[in-house]
């Protein structure tokens, strides 16, 4: 049983940091890609960020977030990484983390087999 558990999620205020870590287990992880989405009160969930699986690292981030955002991944611990900075409220949204059917990346959300139960991420102004 595959099982995605994040964590790191909390309130910040605008221009903080915050960090989320998701777990994976039940899986091969290093050959996979993995995802981070976001979804806020009364939106869709959409894209974040994320990173190819394999031995050549791609990271791919949507526009809001490049420049700001990093994800990471440690095979050794099977976990992946959000490194969130200069935060705004509109960051403000719930995150999942995702396990890809491949290993290449994906914005798309049919491109994740697995996802995790989701952790708050809330920006005050």
């Amino acid at each position: 049983q595959v099982q995605l558990v994040e964590s790191g999620g909390g309130l910040v205020q605008a221009g903080g940091s915050l960090r989320l870590s998701c777990v994976v287990s039940g899986r091969t992880f290093s050959s996979y890609a993995m995802g981070w989405f976001r979804q806020a009160p009364g939106a869709e969930r959409e894209f974040v960020a994320t990173i190819s699986g394999g031995s050549a690292i791609t990271t791919d981030y949507v526009d809001s977030v490049k420049g700001r955002f990093t994800i990471s991944r440690d095979n050794a611990k099977s976990m992946v990484y959000l490194q969130m900075n200069s935060l705004k409220p509109e960051d403000t949204a719930v995150y999942y983390c995702a396990a890809g059917r491949a290993g290449g990346t994906s914005r798309m959300r049919v491109g994740y087999a697995y996802w995790g139960q989701g952790t708050q991420v809330t920006v005050s102004s």
